[in-house]
């Protein structure tokens, strides 16, 4: 197994690097990142050319192209509705995709370092806020997205494994709330901030003159822009490699009804927002600690309103006439 320079990295620009999920949310900002930043040698699958859920294919794919790094951020994703609807997919899927890519990447032999994606849901329903690395397994989790978060949680300990019986480079980063460019602004399975920007621009095309959102407003909540997320991941490839997973956020956080008002305005609404407090607000409060990461020399630098216009462009350019 081939030794990891941390130095190295920022240097290998000739480096073969697979993204698995080059399509996704965070997968397409990572690979447009890695091009900014002179890396040319990608290795990029669609799901079509290579089914992560094959274990077979999957060992073949590493055995065939050898790269030096693995990002790994394919999963399979959705709501609260869709993790209720349909809990053997999401545990099923994701344990079989983290499986097959991490246990390829460590035996074909050449790969230098992986970084797995996961997410903030791993954490209990009721842990302390802001949320340490060290609240992990210390409570129940949320109930609508068990399913996703116990393959999560499953793969940052199969990671940890790797790296005590192998002695592999192999590291876990779990990202807060993201949004950006190739978001799901889908009616229904949305989260809150694409799901916003939809109904408000719509009803912007339609001159209504009131758009209801459910809730009161008052629980609060962290984003960070998914070009923030990439820059961190290689940022963490560059410059970690302990054991802990690590979490990677903005560090701000707003409440619901400051995020509505900021995309009613990014947008051009002129009508009114109206909250309905007979509807369910959700947690009170989720906000990561983000100390290690900014002890290690990383912060987010794309505000929150900056982001908001970028990704109302993109949308306009991109998802509004897809719908």
């Amino acid at each position: 197994m081939a030794s990891f320079d941390k130095a190295a990295f920022f240097n290998e620009k000739s480096a073969k690097i697979y993204v698995a999920g080059h399509r996704g949310l965070v997968g397409s900002a990572i690979q447009r990142k890695l091009l900014s930043l002179g890396f040319h040698n990608l290795v990029l699958r669609t799901h079509d050319e290579l089914d992560l859920t094959r274990q077979s294919d999957v060992e073949s794919f590493f055995r065939s192209e050898l790269p030096s790094y693995v990002i790994l951020c394919a999963a399979k994703v959705g709501g609260i509705h869709a993790n209720s609807t349909y809990p053997a997919d999401f545990i099923a899927v994701n344990l079989q995709i983290q499986t097959n890519v991490i246990d390829a990447a460590y035996r074909c032999g050449s790969t230098k370092k992986l970084i797995f994606l996961g997410s903030s849901c791993i954490y209990p329903k009721h842990a302390p806020q802001p949320i340490p690395e060290s609240a992990l397994l210390t409570s129940p989790l949320e109930p609508t997205n068990e399913w996703y978060a116990i393959a999560k949680i499953s793969g940052i300990k199969m990671c940890q494994a790797y790296k005590i019986q192998y002695g592999w480079d192999v590291i876990s980063a779990m990202p807060t709330n993201l949004y950006g460019p190739f978001d799901n602004f889908h009616p229904q399975n949305s989260h809150v901030l694409p799901g916003l920007m939809r109904r408000f621009h719509e009803a912007k095309i339609s001159d209504a003159k009131e758009v209801v959102v459910w809730g009161s407003g008052s629980p609060l909540r962290e984003f960070l822009h998914v070009d923030d997320l990439a820059d961190a991941v290689l940022f963490l490839l560059g410059n970690y490699d302990g054991l802990e997973h690590v979490n990677v956020g903005s560090g701000k956080e707003v409440t619901i009804k400051e995020l509505a008002e900021m995309i009613k305005e990014v947008v051009g609404f002129q009508g009114k927002l109206i909250w309905d407090p007979t509807k369910p607000d959700g947690t009170p409060r989720k906000l990561m600690d983000n100390s290690k990461l900014a002890k290690l020399g990383w912060e987010a630098k794309i505000s929150l309103r900056d982001g908001l216009v970028g990704t109302y462009k993109w949308y306009l350019e991109n998802a509004v006439n897809q719908q």
